[in-house]
């Protein structure tokens, strides 16, 4: 398996002394030539059975292993959506439990705007593949505008809600509403009697009782309520100390309230946050961290490390205690929490492998669980794949979507994918001046090859490769390092694998008692000039399955 499928590889030697690359390269992909998908299922695993998120939580607890989840706002801005996203990449490969996205109505939370919350959360269960929480409040709107937007969460996959009242607009005061909501706990009524059981709902607990309640009896009284009404589990606000929390468990319990309950925990990251979320949420912060802060509050990389040494001291008095799961508040941020999860052990470090070949997971609860088909030439652009079939009528599964569709060859979502770009990185990795092809070819040959180039900077980012080169990728280094530096340009590959074990680290997939065989594969771009050469030589290999496109697609 070290070099391309011995088919394919005489083709490759047939024509490539005759080839010269077309220096007007499309801007997009074309896909010049693919061979047949050679992928097979050699265990032809049934769909997953779907496993809800309070199931998952019980079966932590029931095991007693630890575990966390993460809370994000939508930004302001579509960078700063696009940076949110790329946060979600990095913060999943250390698999929280869930992730959850606030809900804001001034924001226009329920629309298709990039920076709404129901499009963050589409992004981020859809195409980031993380078990999503959304956060929906209920004041002031109407039951059948409620109804609307529970749809449209239902519409694209989510199955996890964190039901609240929400706080009238600035300026205004709480009113109650006839036949309307004025409680969460009428949110949660409302969600059961229209979806039954289809969303696990949870809802907000408050260690030191809701600001607007007349005492702390009174509010877990109201917790109560929201439990009974239909709530899974609970997400406490933030707290400073141990025993607080603590204290609130065992009152919980003792008025009957069983399900589980989660503390929110915030990493003090700087000063006037600090100050600006306890005003929001009326808390008093304990004189030893104001004493504290008062010394560093003009030093932000000291507040840091305060801020973490704080979080991993409550978190390891809570687990001392029992507790199994913490929820983190990361104000869109991931250092701090990242450097705490390390600490505290868990952040996971294992690499999942793969279940099928290019998705690195599949969510039972994902709008396309039974798609076990794509095409091989998207095998790399695999959100890009995701995102212009989106409206297909039915999922690839043997059959293809309908070409008819209005999203079919669509980007309207794209950009948001990506990061904002770092035009001086681009220009250091792809070259910033253009003398002749062979400026082309090397930046091709250093992508595949891993070696720096001209210049000594690695080029980590190619606009057709999403995921970054796969494992399976270095058998075949040196043949595409080759062909790259001869003008031969490729953009997706794949070896031959001839009854490999499931479980190979290279090239395995899927559960670990089953092979795996797929045919080698290779896309490129060539010139126009040399089709006819390429048609000649592909004529003397019947057996190859090809296909050639040109930048009109024709």
């Amino acid at each position: 398996m070290s070099q391309i499928d011995t088919t394919i590889s005489p083709i490759i030697e047939n024509f490539q002394s005759k080839f010269m690359v077309d220096s007007n390269l499309p801007p997009t992909m074309p896909r010049n030539m693919s061979f047949h998908n050679g992928f097979s299922d050699p265990v032809s695993p049934a769909s997953p059975v779907y496993e809800s998120l309070i199931e998952k939580i019980n079966k932590k607890i029931e095991n007693k292993e630890t575990w966390f989840s993460l809370e994000f706002f939508p930004p302001k801005t579509v960078n700063g959506a696009s940076n949110l996203i790329s946060k979600f990449e990095f913060l999943g490969s250390g698999k929280p439990l869930f992730c959850d996205i606030t809900w804001h109505p001034a924001g226009d939370p329920a629309s298709d705007k990039p920076t709404s919350s129901m499009k963050i959360a589409n992004v981020m269960h859809n195409y980031c593949l993380l078990e999503t929480m959304l956060h929906i409040t209920c004041y002031g709107q109407t039951k059948e505008s409620m109804k609307q937007y529970l749809d449209k969460a239902k519409s694209i996959g989510i199955r996890n809600l964190l039901a609240l009242r929400g706080d009238p607009a600035v300026g205004t005061e709480w009113q109650y509403q006839e036949n309307g909501f004025n409680y969460a706990t009428d949110l949660v009524k409302f969600i059961r009697e229209n979806y039954g059981d289809y969303f696990v709902i949870c809802v907000a607990g408050y260690p030191h009782g809701h600001p607007d309640s007349n005492s702390y009896e009174e509010d877990l009284m109201h917790l109560k309520e929201k439990v009974d009404a239909g709530a899974d589990f609970i997400i406490t606000q933030l707290f400073f100390k141990a025993e607080t929390f603590l204290k609130y468990v065992d009152d919980c319990r003792r008025i009957g309230i069983a399900c589980p309950i989660i503390p929110g925990i915030l990493p003090i990251q700087s000063y006037d946050s600090l100050r600006h979320i306890c005003k929001l949420s009326k808390l008093e912060v304990p004189q030893n961290i104001v004493n504290a802060m008062e010394k560093i509050k003009g030093n932000d990389e000291a507040i840091r490390i305060y801020g973490i040494e704080q979080a991993v001291k409550l978190c390891k008095d809570l687990m001392q205690a029992g507790v199994l799961g913490v929820h983190f508040y990361t104000l869109n941020r991931d250092v701090a929490v990242t450097e705490i999860l390390r600490i505290l052990e868990l952040w996971n470090k294992d690499t999942e492998p793969r279940r099928l070949p290019w998705k690195s997971k599949q969510l039972c609860s994902y709008s396309r669980p039974d798609e076990d088909v794509r095409p091989i030439f998207w095998s790399i652009r695999p959100k890009s794949y995701v995102c212009r079939t989106s409206d297909w009528d039915q999922f690839p599964n043997g059959r293809w979507g309908n070409s008819s569709a209005p999203s079919f060859g669509d980007l309207k979502d794209y950009h948001i994918f990506y990061s904002k770009i770092n035009t001086k990185d681009c220009l250091a990795q792809w070259g910033s001046e253009l003398n002749d092809e062979t400026d082309v070819w090397n930046v091709f040959a250093s992508f595949v090859s891993g070696r720096p180039n001209k210049n000594g900077v690695k080029i980590t980012s190619f606009p057709w490769c999403e995921e970054g080169l796969a494992s399976e990728t270095s058998l075949l280094t040196d043949e595409l390092e080759r062909l790259n530096t001869q003008g031969i340009l490729t953009i997706n590959s794949q070896p031959s694998v001839n009854g490999a074990p499931s479980s190979d680290p290279v090239v395995g997939w899927g559960s670990s008692d089953g092979y795996v065989y797929q045919k080698a594969y290779l896309e490129f771009f060539i010139s126009k000039s040399f089709l006819p050469f390429l048609v000649q030589s592909l004529e003397k290999y019947p057996r190859v399955i090809y296909h050639i496109i040109n930048r009109s697609v024709r």
